[in-house]
Formats: C-alpha cells, structure tokens, sequence
C-alpha cells in the first residue's frame, strides 16, 4: 500500500482537524491519521451535554483562564480568539448563541452536525482520512502505523502529532505516544487529571443522597473561589463546581464549602441563636436556615459532631473543610494536565529533538477549566501548528 503526501496529521481531533484544514488551505496534501474507526470521537462526547464551543467574554480575562501557559498561548488564541471560535461554527453552518454564563453553543446543542460539516469540507479541500491507524513509532525511515492491512511506514515532509492527553482512553487518547516522544529525548511534563472529580470515601448515611446535585455553593481551594454545583456520588464529589478548583486540589489545597453564600457569617449566627426549644440540631438547622438535606449531610458528613455553639456552627458553613482521598483516575478525567513542554517545542510548535515535526492540543503542557477553554485552545494550537508546518514545508 502506497500512502504520499505533503504532511501527515495524526489524530482526528479538534486540534489534529484544525492542523490538516491549514495545511489544506496553504495548498499542501494532507492525510489525516486516527487509530479509532472514526473521527472525532472525544468532541461527540461533549456534545452529549451541549457541545460547549468557547466563552464569549473580553480577551484578556479569556486568556487569564490558562494561568501559567498564558503567555505562551497568547499569539495562538489572538490568531484563532473565542469569537474566531463562534465565526468558525457560523462558517460551517452551524448557528451559535451564548448562554446567560456566557458560554457559546451551537443551536443545536450536538456537535454531531458541526462534525459532519466539517469533515464534508475537509474532504472536499483533499485531506484524505485514514481510520483504525495506530501510530507505533517514529524513526529516521518514517512514522510506522499498524493498519488493517499490516505494519504501514510513511515518510511524510511534515507531521503533526494531535494525539490528545489520557482521558478517556477508550475515545482515543490513551497517552501511548508518550513513551514514542520520551525515547526521541523529548521532555513531557508527567500526564495528571484535570477538571476530574475527587475520591470520598463516604459513610453509610450518604447513601440515600448519590445522584444529588448541591446548587449554588461556593467552593475554596488556595487563591481559587468559585460559586457553582456539583453532585454527590458513590465514588465522591464531582461536576462543574469540582471541576474549577480541581488543579489547586491537586496542588494540595484544602477543599472547603460555603454552603450559604448568600449569607453572612454573622446572619447565619443570629438564626442560629434563636431558641430552639425541644428540636435536635439538625431540625434547628434545617427550620432556620433552610437546609436541604444534602447540605446538611454534608454539614454532618465533615464535621460530625456538631458544636452547639452559634458562632463555631455558622464558622462551619461558610468554611467547611472536606476530607477527600485524591482525584479520580487520569481515565476518567476530562482533561489532561501536563504534556509536552514549552522548553521542548520552538515558537512554531515544532519539536526540538524532531525537525519537521509538529504538536497540538491537549498533549502540550497547559490546562484549562471547562467552559469553551479546553476546545478553544485545541482549535488554536491545531491551527498554530498548521502554520507551522506550511511555514516548514515552504522553505525545504
């Protein structure tokens, strides 16, 4: 079997699409390499939600979102931005609108219309898509796959590798290329969770309450304070609320709970105070400040027992410290921290220790909170290693 083109773009992801769309358009062949039977697979997920394309909001406090990696993605998200994102979708035929947080979708809600669009205009600029190709190795002949029909060696003039980071391995990114990328002397950040729920080992008495959702909470971790939900599991805490202040959790920061937050410290005193008669504490509670039972299993889960005293108990609700166990495993996180690092890579995204070769997305070394950030970035980089590549190949 004979494959030959300009460039070869290793995964069919946001970033990897992106990547080959460039290099298309700049007027090179383009074949486009996925190891599962279809492309995509990870952003069809997403849309199972509502496909969350960006966040419409000014650029500066957009950027602020990548923290550390910032001022390293800020030439790639100025030259493909949050609004570039929602003209893209348009450009596609797929109408966007932005939700009252702020966060753009396409009308639709799926992301399998979005997909199906686009790839009808990859294949109409010539980038061919091969399916069910694993990439094994990258060596001085080429990049050795095996395919349906046997071990394959290509020798294209440039790759892109956008092989994503090692969550949810069964859509495809399963991390294996590190180990290619470590043999070639490339430095790789180590591979941790990101927007991940985090392990409690809960008692008996939180049973009842799996599956509940626990609205309008503000959660601290460090610097990091966010008002958001979450839900309570069997296996811990998780949903968008964890998610935001999963990094400094990592990091070692303590969790803590304000389970009233629109209420002051001294309001929730003052009701507290107030006699309670023959009533237990918990129905104190739940008649004066109008708990819901999670919130006060919660309340009881963390700092059973219960002081009496109005100003150490409304203390606790506005700062409840949760005890955890660590994040859940890297394969059920959302996203990857880590990957290939900024010192290995020259401001094109090209590998140092690989001339000619190219990384996007999520295997390079940033993070993002959900919200639009996560596809953003992938589209950007995607986009910034396309050039990069077009650059490359113009001047050999």
């Amino acid at each position: 079997m004979t494959e030959i083109a300009d460039a070869v773009v290793i995964g069919a992801g946001p970033a990897g699409l992106m990547a080959a769309e460039t290099l298309a358009d700049a007027g090179y062949s383009v074949i486009v390499v996925e190891g599962k039977p279809s492309a995509g697979r990870k952003l069809l997920m997403a849309g199972k939600s509502g496909l969350n394309l960006t966040k419409d909001e000014g650029f500066d406090a957009f950027l602020g979102q990548y923290d550390e990696a910032a001022e390293w993605l800020r030439p790639m998200l100025t030259g493909f931005s949050n609004e570039a994102v929602a003209n893209w979708a348009r450009d596609l035929g797929q109408a966007v609108f932005t939700g009252s947080s702020g966060r753009v979708f396409p009308k639709t809600m799926k992301s399998s219309p979005l997909l199906r669009a686009w790839l009808r205009r990859l294949d109409s600029k010539g980038v061919a898509l091969r399916t069910r190709w694993k990439w094994t190795g990258l060596s001085e002949t080429g990049l050795q796959f095996q395919t349906p029909d046997g071990p394959l060696t290509l020798q294209p003039k440039a790759t892109v590798l956008a092989l994503g980071g090692a969550s949810w391995s069964r859509l495809g990114s399963d991390g294996a290329w590190v180990g290619i990328l470590a043999s070639k002397g490339v430095e790789i950040a180590p591979l941790q969770p990101a927007n991940v729920g985090f392990t409690v080992n809960w008692s008996n008495h939180m049973t009842r309450h799996f599956g509940h959702p626990v609205k309008a909470c503000r959660l601290i971790a460090g610097t990091t304070s966010v008002r958001g939900e979450f839900v309570i599991s069997a296996k811990g805490l998780e949903g968008g609320g964890i998610y935001a202040v999963s990094k400094r959790l990592r990091l070692g920061d303590t969790l803590k709970l304000d389970l009233l937050p629109d209420w002051s410290e001294a309001d929730i005193q003052a009701r507290l105070a107030r006699p309670r008669g023959k009533s237990s504490l918990s129905n104190h509670l739940r008649k004066t400040l109008r708990l819901d039972p999670a919130r006060l299993a919660l309340l009881q889960e963390f700092a059973h027992p219960l002081p009496n005293d109005p100003a150490l108990l409304a203390a606790l609700l506005k700062s409840l410290p949760v005890r955890h166990q660590g994040p859940r495993p890297l394969d059920e996180a959302i996203s990857t921290a880590g990957g290939v690092t900024q010192t290995a890579l020259n401001d094109s995204l090209m590998l140092k220790a690989a001339p000619g070769v190219f990384c996007a997305g999520e295997m390079l070394d940033w993070e993002a909170p959900t919200g639009g950030y996560l596809l953003t970035a992938c589209f950007a980089t995607g986009r910034w290693a396309g050039l990069g590549a077009a650059t490359y190949l113009s001047e050999l």
